[in-house]
């Protein structure tokens, strides 16, 4: 364990010295969520729906914030497994999964904190309606917080099968085209999901990408009661085990049989 610790460890630090490319992601995302509840609000404002506006600002808000944690990739990996430069890895006596597994979570915890704080801090600031509004209770939060953590497991659970499948393709961008796809329409990032119908909502909400961020935002909403958390969170470690046993188990078998590419 200590050698994935300092695997991870050193990703955080890594990831600490790109902060002017935080500061773009902060801008972009604070537009991007400007932009996304003017929409909503005009939309409010000409035909009123059941859920709150309120909790759709807070929605867009939370969502943007922690948008680093959606859609980031290990594009070192990505080098290694084009060139063959992955062959050097396959010297370190750990496992070759649970090091890039470390390293991804870094990657994305430490992306996600250095645009989510500031941003939500801005979001506190601004005008009723446009601002994101508090938890229902300190318990909703710490809630929240968890679903977030088991969200960061799986979504990185989720990156390491994309991983292993582009092993064997080499070319990452037609499966990671369909991943960003899926992963931005059914999280609830492009449309929040509590807007969907209730028959879509029975259905995606217990797709894997729903556990990512839209889980956790509804605990903190109030959305879905303190009393629903265990069955929410535990949906989400089913989750995270299960892609965690599908990539763990594509890596070993890739790694049984690959061919190194490049000279």
């Amino acid at each position: 364990m200590r050698a994935y610790a300092a695997a991870f460890s050193m990703r955080l630090k890594m990831e600490l010295q790109y902060r002017a490319a935080a500061l773009g992601g902060i801008l972009c995302q604070i537009f991007f969520g400007l932009v996304l509840i003017a929409l909503y609000r005009a939309l409010y404002a000409s035909r009123p729906q059941t859920l709150p506006i309120g909790s759709v600002v807070t929605y867009v808000w939370i969502n943007q914030a922690f948008f680093r944690m959606l859609l980031s990739w290990d594009t070192d990996l990505l080098d290694k497994l084009r060139t063959g430069a992955i062959a050097y890895d396959l010297c370190r006596p750990v496992s070759l999964y649970g090091y890039y597994y470390a390293r991804i979570a870094a990657m994305k915890l430490v992306g996600s904190l250095l645009r989510a704080v500031p941003m939500l801090l801005f979001a506190i600031l601004l005008p009723e309606g446009w601002r994101v509004g508090p938890p229902v209770s300190a318990g909703a939060l710490a809630a929240a917080f968890a679903g977030l953590g088991l969200g960061l497991a799986c979504v990185t659970a989720m990156e390491c099968v994309t991983m292993g499948i582009t092993m064997r393709t080499i070319d990452h961008r037609g499966v990671m085209a369909l991943l960003n796809l899926l992963m931005v329409t059914f999280s609830g990032n492009l449309l929040p999901l509590t807007l969907f119908p209730d028959s879509w909502q029975r259905v995606i909400t217990l797709l894997p990408y729903a556990q990512l961020l839209d889980a956790p935002i509804r605990l903190y909403t109030g959305e879905r009661p303190l009393s629903a958390a265990p069955g929410i969170l535990g949906l989400q470690a089913l989750w995270t085990l299960a892609l965690a046993a599908l990539g763990l188990w594509i890596w070993r078998h890739n790694l049984r049989r690959i061919t190194i590419q490049g000279g």
